[in-house]
């Protein structure tokens, strides 16, 4: 390796906002990596970690550990998860620059996946490189999963790497999810859970015809309209303390015969469903097919995929080290809570891993001149490694 890559190798693993900004560089759109993953494997293995790889056609996911002298099996395992994918720019002439093309402006640091999540992917392997130079012999395990499949459908992303982990053995104890998770100041939210997410579709059959003749119950739109209005007014259930209410929100309408004064012959909806663990999967399915076949509106087709199940992280011990540790360098005691929508922390939940989401604000994420503030990115490094001190030290 000749002085110079290594003194840039040494540089990314000394600065998250340098390591950030070479992730944000390479335009990984899901489900390509765009060798973001490569960039890490470099960095990571010189410092013993073993790194595997596990593809799944265009999607690429990482998983890079090192066990400390205790070895994994003695003591806590600290896993931090994260996306290496981001999802695409949108139009290119509303970005002030090119997003991605790393800018710093104002303290802040522009470029798509700057919020989510590269730089706290980023603050990730810095945190954990400074923690295993300064704690050789640390006593677990500390490891790093990665995906490119985060953004898009996420079937061949964590919720394919989970099972592996557990028929390996290799599932940690705690896991840390650097989605950001923030609202307004770094620390004020932390997740100990998410609702679930359901998609479905219904779809309407009936007669075309002219509109002076068609009997009103043979136009397929008329039923749809009562059934879709039945179903948003269904109170599913009101939410406890840690989650909010089930909610089913109408994503899409499409009908069209063509022409003023001909009725169509069949109508297509789609929605999305958003539940806590007081409504589950099974139970919407039937209530809902209750509800339209109470109004005579029940479809023809009624598609439904579950992409998550809601969950609540076991234990509470990895729970407060984290708020330990984000009082300890924010001054913010934060709000543990279950909002937002899902993330790959409902595939490791689930098999009695501790899973906890801390990352950086999200007012921007997705968004035209998507940005995070520098310091931020800092404070959040300093944040995981203090996770690995209190947890593996």
């Amino acid at each position: 390796m000749s002085a110079v890559a290594t003194e840039l190798k040494h540089d990314l693993l000394n600065d998250p906002l340098a390591l950030s900004k070479a992730l944000i560089q390479r335009p990984s759109v899901t489900p390509k990596d765009a060798d973001c993953q490569r960039l890490l494997a470099d960095l990571l293995q010189p410092l013993g970690f073993e790194i595997h790889w596990l593809y799944a056609g265009e999607v690429s996911n990482f998983w890079a550990c090192r066990r400390g002298s205790g070895g994994a099996d003695e003591a806590p395992h600290l896993m931090f998860l994260g996306h290496t994918d981001v999802v695409p720019p949108g139009d290119l002439d509303a970005w002030s620059h090119d997003p991605f093309d790393p800018i710093e402006r104002d303290g802040f640091l522009y470029g798509r996946g700057a919020a989510d999540m590269k730089a706290a992917v980023a603050s990730m392997v810095v945190a954990m490189a400074r923690f295993v130079r300064a704690n050789p012999n640390y006593s677990g395990a500390v490891s790093l999963l990665l995906t490119s499949d985060e953004e898009g459908p996420a079937d061949h992303g964590v919720r394919m790497v989970a099972p592996w982990l557990e028929q390996q053995g290799l599932l940690p104890d705690y896991c840390l999810v650097g989605e950001p998770s923030c609202h307004t100041q770094l620390g004020d939210t932390i997740r100990i859970g998410r609702r679930g997410s359901i998609h479905g579709s219904w779809h309407w059959r009936g007669v075309q015809g002219h509109t002076a003749y068609t009997d009103p119950a043979d136009n397929p739109l008329h039923q749809a309209l009562r059934g879709m209005a039945a179903i948003t007014e269904t109170v599913f259930d009101e939410g406890d303390d840690a989650f909010p209410a089930t909610r089913l929100n109408m994503v899409r309408v499409l009908s069209d015969s063509g022409a003023n004064n001909i009725t169509p012959s069949q109508v297509q909806a789609g929605f999305n469903i958003r539940n806590n663990p007081l409504s589950s999967a099974e139970d919407l399915h039937r209530r809902i097919g209750e509800v339209l076949a109470k109004v005579d509106a029940t479809p023809d087709e009624f598609q439904w995929k579950v992409s998550g199940h809601p969950f609540r992280t076991a234990g509470a011990k990895f729970q407060q080290a984290v708020s330990d540790a984000i009082e300890r360098f924010t001054g913010v005691t934060p709000d543990a809570n279950t909002g937002g929508g899902t993330s790959d922390g409902r595939f490791l939940a689930p098999l009695g891993v501790e899973v906890v989401e801390f990352g950086l604000i999200n007012q921007t994420i997705h968004k035209v001149d998507e940005c995070t503030e520098i310091e931020h990115i800092h404070q959040l490094s300093r944040i995981y490694q203090a996770l690995c001190e209190q947890l593996l030290g």
